[in-house]
C-alpha cells in the first residue's frame, strides 16, 4: 500500500522544555514534500455503492473494505467476490483496506465475520453496481435490458455486436447509488472465480521480501521512540535520570513524560534502543497480582457482578435434586494466554495542523480512530487511521496500544514518530486472554442418557460500551476506555437436544490483566469444557463418544458432518485394552456449531502420550468443515490448518507466568508455542454449499481442537485432564495419580 509521505525534518534542534512535569522535544521543521492530507475525510457511507466501489477511466475496479487482512487471505477472497459479481477479471480489481478516510466502517475484523458480513456487503454493492451498469448499457446500446450480458467488464447483447465497457459508462465518476439489498446476486452455477482455489495475492511479495509490513514502514523526518516500562504492572514513576542517554547516545533527543508514561526519543531506532537501556528510573512497589498457583481459587473468590443465563431448556433443578439422581460433576480451567505475535507491535503517527494521522496494524481502525480522538480530546473527523499489515495478530494484541503510544508522543513533539515494541513489551504488556473457569454437572438416567445439563462459566465482566482499552496501562491522568475480552460467553450454550439445560455466566468484577479478545475468545474455552464433559458422560454411560453425540444431535447438517467425519477418519469404537508400553495412543472427537448459529466443525485427533516423559504429541487431525458457500477452498484450508497448528500450542504449552508484580514469561523460551516438529498430519473434508450464505472460518476449527486432544489423551491413558495447558508436569502427575 502506498501511503503519503508527510514531512521532512531538517535542522533538528533539541530544546528541552520542562512543562507540567514532562520533558518534551521541539524541532525546527523544514519545507514539507509529498501529499499530506490537508483535511481528514469524514465517515465513509456504508449504505452507498460509492462507499465500497469505484471504477476508473481504464476500467480498473477499486474495492474499499473496512475489514482488513490479518494474514488470513481475505484480501484475495474480497477480490474474488467483487470480480465475480461485477464480471471482471481479478487482475482488474484492487482492494484498499482499513483506511478510515477511504473505507466504510464495517466493524472490527474479528469473530470470523470478515466474509460473512463484510464480504457480503461488498458482494451486494457489486451486484447493485452491475445491475445499474447493465441498465445504462442497454440504454446506450439501444438494446433490450434482458438481452445484455457482461464479460470482462464489457456489456453487450447476447446476440453479439458492439459492446460498451464499464469505463465508458462510469469511469472516474461516482455511482451515486444506494446499496440495494434486493439487487439480484449472480447465480452460483455461473461462477468462474468464486469457489476456485486462487493463489493468495500477498504471498509472492511476502516470500520474496518485497511486502511492506507495518514494521517496515518509514516516513521522512521520522523519529524513533521506546516506551520505558515499570517493574510492576501498576507502579508509579517516581523519578528518572537521562544523563547517560545524553552522554552516550549521539542522536538522543529527549523524553516525553505524561504521568506514569515515559518514552525516550532518538533520531535512529538503535539510538532509542540504547537510550531505553541507559535511562535510570525509580518506581513505586506494587504486588497486587494473585498467586499464580491459586488462580482458580482467585477466580472463585472474585466478586460476581451478576449472573446471566444464555440457554434455558426445561427445568434442570428438580432433576438434579431428585432422590437417587446420578449426578456427575467436573470443573475445567483455562490459563492466561498472550497473542504471541511473531513481530512485536509497531505504529507511526503524525500530528500536523491540529490533525492526527496514525499508521498501525490495528484490526479495528475505525474504532481506533474514535479511541485516539477520545484519548487526545480531538474531534473524530480530525483523526485518520490507516491499516498496514502487521506480523501476526490473532486478536486485539498490542497494535492499538502502540498506536496510542505513537499518537501521544506525536502530539507532544510535532513530527512523525515511530514506536516499535520489543519482544518483552509484547509478551509483558499486550492485553491478555483472560483466565476462565467452568463448572459442569449433569444427570444420567438408568439408560445412560443425559436428562439434565448445567454449566457455569466464571469470566470478567463486559463494560457497557464494547470498546477496547487503548491508553497504555502506565499512562496516568488521561481518559481511559474500558477493556473488553470479546463475547467470551459465546458457544457456552450446547448444540445438543437434552430435555433440561441451563448454561449461564458469572460475570466477575475483576481479572488479573487487561483483557482482550484472543483468537476464538470464549468459544475455545467453553467448547473445551462442553465437549470434554460430554465425553466424560459418554464414558460413564459406556457409550462410544461419537455415537453419543449423534444420539443428541437433531440438526441434519450437523449429523451429516459427523457422519462424513467418521468415514474420513475411519472411526470405530475402541476395542481391547489401552497401550501398555512406553507410548500410549488414543483418539478423541469434538464437535461444534459455532455460537449455535453458523459454521459446523467436527474433528478427530490422534495422539501419542509418552508414559516416561509426559510428552503429548498430536500425530493426526481429521477435520470436517461446513461454512456454507466456500469462496476459496485453498484459503479455507489455510485457515483450518492455522487453527489446528496454533491451538495445539495453546493446549499443550502456552500460559503466561507471573509473580505478584508482573509477567515473567517475556520471551519464546519462557512462553513455549508450537514448533515445526509439533505439526500433525491434517486431513480435511470441506463441505461446499454454493447456494448457502458463506460463514466464517478464521476461528471455528480452533474451538474444537482442545477438547479433541483432551478426549484423545483420556482414550490413551484413562486419565482426564481438565486444566490447560497439558504440560509434562501435569501429565506425569496425572499418570502417577
Amino acid at each position: 500500500m502506498k501511503t503519503q509521505s508527510l514531512k521532512r525534518v531538517s535542522n533538528a534542534r533539541r530544546d528541552f522544555l520542562k512543562t507540567g512535569g514532562a520533558l518534551v522535544v521541539t524541532f525546527s521543521i523544514g519545507p514539507s514534500f509529498g501529499a499530506a492530507p490537508s483535511t481528514v475525510a469524514k465517515t465513509v457511507a456504508a449504505d452507498k455503492v460509492d462507499g465500497f466501489l469505484a471504477i476508473d477511466a481504464k476500467g480498473m475496479v477499486t474495492v474499499y473494505s473496512g475489514k482488513v487482512d490479518l494474514g488470513t487471505g481475505i484480501r484475495t477472497a474480497m477480490t474474488q467476490i467483487a470480480a465475480e459479481e461485477l464480471c471482471v477479471p481479478m487482475s482488474k480489481v484492487n482492494v484498499i483496506q482499513g483506511d478510515t478516510a477511504l473505507t466504510p466502517d464495517q466493524g472490527v475484523t474479528y469473530g470470523s465475520l470478515s466474509i460473512q458480513n463484510g464480504g457480503m456487503q461488498i458482494r451486494q454493492a457489486a451486484a447493485t453496481a452491475r445491475e445499474a451498469l447493465i441498465t445504462q448499457a442497454a440504454a446506450k446500446l439501444g438494446a433490450d435490458r434482458a438481452s445484455i450480458v457482461v464479460k470482462d467488464g464489457v456489456a453487450r447483447p447476447k446476440s453479439g455486436g458492439k459492446g460498451i465497457g464499464y469505463s465508458e459508462l462510469v469511469g472516474g465518476k461516482n455511482f451515486e447509488l444506494g446499496l440495494d439489498t434486493k439487487a439480484p446476486l449472480k447465480d452460483p452455477k455461473d461462477y468462474t472465480i468464486v469457489g476456485k482455489s486462487i493463489a493468495r495475492l500477498d504471498i509472492p511479495d511476502k516470500v520474496t521480501g518485497r511486502f511492506e509490513y507495518m514494521q517496515d514502514f518509514r516516513m521522512p523526518g521520522m523519529i524513533h521512540a521506546r516506551i520505558i516500562r515499570p517493574p510492576a504492572m501498576k507502579a508509579d514513576l517516581l523519578s528518572y535520570n537521562e544523563w547517560e542517554c545524553r552522554k552516550q547516545v549521539p542522536d538522543y533527543l529527549g523524553v516525553v513524560r505524561k504521568g506514569n508514561f515515559l518514552a525516550v526519543l532518538a533520531k535512529s531506532e538503535w539510538g532509542s534502543v540504547k537510550a531505553s537501556r541507559l535511562i535510570e528510573t525509580q518506581w513505586s512497589e506494587w504486588k497486587g497480582l494473585p498467586d499464580q498457583a491459586k488462580l482458580v481459587e482467585y477466580m472463585r473468590s472474585v466478586k460476581i457482578n451478576k449472573t446471566e443465563d444464555f440457554q434455558n431448556v426445561g427445568n434442570p433443578l428438580p432433576v438434579f435434586e431428585a432422590p437417587g439422581a446420578k449426578v456427575l460433576k467436573a470443573s475445567y480451567d483455562w490459563p492466561v494466554q498472550t497473542h504471541g505475535s511473531l513481530g512485536p507491535s509497531c505504529a507511526v503517527a503524525e500530528f500536523k495542523d491540529g490533525k492526527l494521522t496514525s499508521w498501525s496494524a490495528s484490526q479495528q481502525t475505525h474504532l481506533l480512530r474514535k479511541q485516539l480522538a477520545s484519548m487526545l480530546s480531538m474531534k473524530v473527523d480530525d483523526v485518520r487511521c490507516i491499516y498496514l499489515e502487521g506480523s501476526g495478530c490473532y486478536g486485539r494484541n498490542g497494535h492499538e496500544d502502540a498506536a496510542g503510544d505513537a499518537a501521544l508522543i506525536a502530539k507532544e513533539v510535532g513530527v512523525p514518530v515511530r514506536v516499535q515494541w520489543m519482544r518483552w513489551d509484547e509478551h509483558g504488556w499486550d492485553p491478555k486472554g483472560p483466565p476462565t473457569l467452568l463448572d459442569h454437572k449433569a444427570v444420567l438416567d438408568e439408560k445412560g442418557n443425559v436428562s439434565a445439563w448445567q454449566s457455569a462459566v466464571f469470566i470478567p465482566d463486559r463494560p457497557k460500551d464494547i470498546v477496547v482499552a487503548l491508553v497504555p496501562a502506565e499512562l496516568a491522568n488521561l481518559p481511559r476506555e474500558d477493556s473488553h475480552p470479546g463475547n467470551i460467553h459465546a458457544s457456552l450454550a450446547i448444540p445438543y437436544s437434552i430435555p433440561n439445560i441451563r448454561c449461564y455466566a458469572n460475570w466477575l468484577a475483576e481479572t488479573p490483566f487487561k483483557p482482550s479478545w484472543i483468537r476464538t475468545p470464549g468459544r475455545m474455552q467453553n467448547t473445551f469444557a462442553n465437549e470434554s464433559f460430554l465425553d466424560e458422560l459418554a464414558a460413564a454411560a459406556g457409550a462410544d463418544p461419537l455415537e453419543y453425540r449423534l444420539r443428541y444431535l437433531k440438526d441434519p447438517r450437523g449429523v451429516e458432518l459427523l457422519d462424513r467425519l467418521a468415514k474420513m477418519a475411519n472411526w470405530s469404537p475402541r476395542k481391547g485394552p489401552r497401550d501398555t508400553g512406553e507410548v500410549m495412543r488414543g483418539r478423541g472427537v469434538s464437535y461444534t456449531k459455532y455460537e449455535l448459529v453458523r459454521t459446523y466443525v467436527g474433528i478427530v485427533a490422534d495422539v501419542e502420550v509418552n508414559r516416561k516423559t509426559g510428552d503429548i504429541r498430536v500425530t493426526k487431525c481429521f477435520v470436517a468443515h461446513d461454512c456454507g458457500q466456500i469462496i476459496n477452498p485453498d484459503g479455507l484450508r489455510n485457515q483450518i490448518e492455522g487453527n489446528v497448528v496454533q491451538t495445539i500450542g495453546r493446549v499443550l504449552y502456552e500460559q503466561i507466568n507471573f509473580d505478584r508484580s508482573t509477567i515473567t514469561s517475556r520471551d519464546w523460551a519462557s512462553y513455549r508455542t508450537t514448533k515445526f516438529m509439533d505439526v500433525p498430519t491434517i486431513t480435511m473434508d470441506l463441505i461446499d454449499r454454493p447456494n448457502e450464505k458463506p460463514w466464517g472460518a478464521g476461528e471455528p476449527t480452533a474451538a474444537v481442537v482442545p477438547s479433541a486432544i483432551a478426549n484423545a489423551v483420556f482414550d490413551a491413558t484413562g486419565v482426564r485432564f481438565r486444566s490447560v495447558p497439558f504440560t509434562v508436569e501435569r501429565v506425569l502427575a496425572g499418570l502417577k495419580a
